[in-house]
C-alpha cells in the first residue's frame, strides 16, 4: 500500500512522459520525475522514494529526504506566520504548513519547535502540528521494561522532561533521573524503567542496572573516575583544582567522594584517588 507522507520501497511499473510510475500491491500509482529518475533504472526494479501531496492534493513521488515524515517528529524552524497558519522549514521546495488550530500556542516566526508530522486524508495535504500529546498513543505499548528506546525532548517542567519515545508513546524522566544538561528538541537514547498501571512510561538516560546515585555530583565523578581508573585528586585538594577539573565546589566534591567511599567503589590515598568498583 503507498503511504502518503512516509519514505518507502515502490516497484517501477513503467516510463511515461512525466516520468516513472510507481506503484505496490494496490491501485494507486505515483510519479516520479524524469528530472529524479535514475539513468541506469534500479537493479531490482523497486526504488526509495518519498510519497507526498503536491499543490493540487496530487501524491507525487521524491527521491529526496524531507526532514519530517507523516508519523515522525523533529525540531523544525517557522519560515513566516501567513493565511493558513505557520509555513516551515522541512526541507522540501514547499514549505510545511502547520494549521492554527494545530498550533498548541501561536508559534512565531524564525522560532524552532518540536512538532510532529500527520496525512489529513480529508484536505489531501500533509501537515505538521505542535500539539504532541495528541499525536502520541499509549493505549498498547510496542515497548517494554529495561528496553532501549529513541527519545526526543519536547518539554521540560518541573517534574522533568517529557519526551517522545519511539516516535510512538509519551514518556517522562523524572527531573531527580536528569544528570546532563538537556534542552527541548535534543534526540537521546534512553531505557524504559517502569511501565505503569495506566500504561504511562517513567523513562532513565542511563542503562537499567547501572548503579544509581544520590546526586549528580557523585555521578560525574564516578564515571569520571570509571573512565580514567585515577584522579590525582583527593579532599585534602584546594578548591580551584577541584572545580578546574569538576565544576564543582570543595563541599559537593568531598560528599560525592564520601558516598563512593561508603559504597567501596574507590580508595583514597594520600596523591589521589582510585577506582575499584
Amino acid at each position: 500500500m503507498i503511504r502518503p507522507g512516509r519514505t518507502q520501497l515502490l516497484r517501477i511499473l513503467r516510463r511515461n512522459r512525466e516520468g516513472l510510475v510507481l506503484g505496490d500491491d494496490d491501485a494507486l500509482e505515483v510519479v516520479l520525475p524524469l528530472s529524479e529518475a535514475p539513468r541506469d533504472g534500479s537493479e531490482d526494479g523497486h526504488l526509495r522514494v518519498f510519497v507526498a501531496p503536491n499543490a493540487d492534493g496530487r501524491l507525487t513521488a521524491t527521491t529526496r529526504t524531507p526532514k519530517i515524515e507523516a508519523g515522525t517528529f523533529a525540531k523544525l524552524r517557522v519560515l513566516a506566520i501567513r493565511g493558513a497558519g505557520a509555513h516551515v522549514d522541512w526541507g522540501m521546495d514547499t514549505p510545511l504548513l502547520i494549521p492554527h488550530d494545530d498550533q498548541k500556542k501561536p508559534m512565531e516566526d524564525g522560532r524552532w519547535y518540536v512538532m510532529g508530522a500527520y496525512y489529513d486524508k480529508e484536505a489531501k495535504r500533509l501537515h505538521g502540528s505542535t500539539r504532541i500529546e495528541e499525536l502520541l498513543d499509549n493505549t498498547e505499548l510496542t515497548v517494554k521494561e529495561k528496553e532501549k528506546v529513541d527519545l526526543l525532548v519536547f518539554g521540560k517542567s518541573d517534574l522533568g522532561l517529557s519526551v517522545i519515545v519511539n516516535n510512538k508513546h509519551q514518556g517522562l524522566v523524572h527531573a531527580n533521573e536528569v544528570f546532563k544538561p538537556v534542552t527541548v528538541g535534543d534526540r537521546l537514547i534512553g531505557y524504559v524503567k517502569t511501565v505503569r498501571p495506566d500504561n504511562k512510561l517513567d523513562i532513565v538516560l542511563q542503562p537499567i542496572g547501572y548503579r544509581q546515585y544520590i546526586d549528580a555530583h557523585t555521578t560525574l565523578l564516578a564515571k569520571r573516575l570509571e573512565a580514567k581508573g585515577y584522579l590525582a585528586l583527593t579532599d585534602k585538594s584546594s578548591a580551584e583544582e577541584i572545580y578546574e577539573e569538576f565544576g564543582i565546589s570543595k563541599k559537593a566534591f568531598k560528599k560525592a567522594l564520601g558516598a563512593l567511599y561508603k559504597e567501596r567503589l574507590v580508595r583514597i590515598g594520600e596523591d589521589g584517588v582510585v577506582w575499584i568498583g
